[in-house]
Parts: C-alpha cells; structure tokens; sequence
C-alpha cells in the first residue's frame, strides 16, 4: 500500500501465507483484519476496496492486517470454498494476537471476504473472545451460506450491485434487525465510490 507496508510470510495448512501490516501513526489500539474478494475472479488483497479498509482502520489507530488467501499470489494451496481461507485467516488472528498481545481484533471483508470473516466470527465467538467489531462490503448474502452476525455490524453496499443483489442483503439482514447503508449509484466494485467506504466508517465506528 505504501512503503511502510511490511511484508511477512506466515504457515497455514496448505504451506506458506503472504499477508502485508500497516501500523498506524501512534500505538495501536487494535488489530483489523482484512479478507478480500473472491480468488477466482481476480480478488487479492492488493484490491481496492481491501486497501481502502486498510488506510481507513490506520487511521483509527488499528494495525491493518491483510492476507492473499490460498492460491493467490505467493499464498500456496488452491481455493477452498471459503472454509481453509477461514482456517487460514484463524492463523493470522493467532500471529497478530501474539505480536499485539491484549488488543481488541476487528474483522472486516469485501465480497467473499464478507463470508470468510462471518464465520471467523462464530468461531471467535465461540471460544468467548468475540471480534470487537465487523465490517461487511459488499456483503456475500445470496452467494454463500452467510452466518448471523452481531447487530452493531457495519454494512455496506451498493444501490446497483448485479454481482450481489441488494434484496439479497436485505432479506439476510432483515431478521437480524441489522441496518445497511445503501450507496446510491455505486456498483458491486465501489467504482468511484471508494470515499464513501472511508468516511462512513470511519464515521460510524465509535458509535
């Protein structure tokens, strides 16, 4: 993202893992990590919504982690249908909980990357140490078996998404009583929409 963008290498079940940290300005108050799009269609976590996430959570004060899941770029394995990119986004938690010790860790996706941290979620949740907070771009409800999440999650999406349709979102979020900041005119992509993702977080964040 910027030439303070460390690179690492981490080991997950199908071999080595390629993720990139952004640290914020002063100490850290949490740890955000970041799932990107679908492997298949070009997703990485060099996309532009994903890196936009990145600059938004520095700029709240959180190390922004990022992850090329398996298969893509210098991540080994092949794509797993969502369910090894779990395991593998787990393994950064691991790595991030131990290099930051005692931080609060929010999870925050686009696309499929949505998919992926719901259910990095329930598994958190599950071993009582909850994600602080979720946001959700472009949300996979309609694409993939989207879990329940918490009601202060942030979602966001696109008035004229065809890749994920806003009335999908909708009829997932509608029982969970959870809002969704809908994007006049904006695509599936955020094509020049980027801005928005930015302030409304931001915005809502502290909230």
């Amino acid at each position: 993202m910027n030439r303070q963008t460390e690179k690492l290498l981490l080991t997950g079940a199908a071999g080595q893992l390629e993720c990139a940290i952004d640290m914020p300005e002063a100490a850290p108050r949490g740890i955000a990590l970041l799932a990107h799009p679908h492997p298949l269609y070009g997703g990485t976590m060099d996309n532009k919504v994903v890196q936009t996430l990145a600059r938004t959570f520095a700029g709240l004060g959180y190390v922004a982690v990022r992850m090329n899941f398996r298969g893509v770029e210098g991540s080994a394995g092949v794509h797993d249908e969502g369910h090894g990119e779990t395991d593998d986004m787990y393994v950064l938690l691991t790595a991030m909980r131990e290099r930051f010790p005692g931080l609060p860790v929010a999870l925050a996706g686009f696309s499929f990357g949505t998919f992926v941290q719901g259910q990095l979620q329930q598994r958190m949740a599950a071993e009582n140490m909850p994600a602080e907070r979720l946001v959700l771009i472009g949300c996979a409800a309609g694409k993939w078996a989207m879990p329940s999440v918490p009601q202060d999650t942030i979602l966001i999406h696109g008035e004229v998404d065809t890749t994920i349709l806003l009335a999908d979102v909708m009829d997932w979020a509608r029982p969970q009583d959870i809002p969704v900041v809908v994007i006049p005119g904006c695509d599936h992509f955020f094509h020049r929409k980027l801005h928005h993702i930015r302030t409304l977080v931001s915005g809502l964040w502290h909230r």
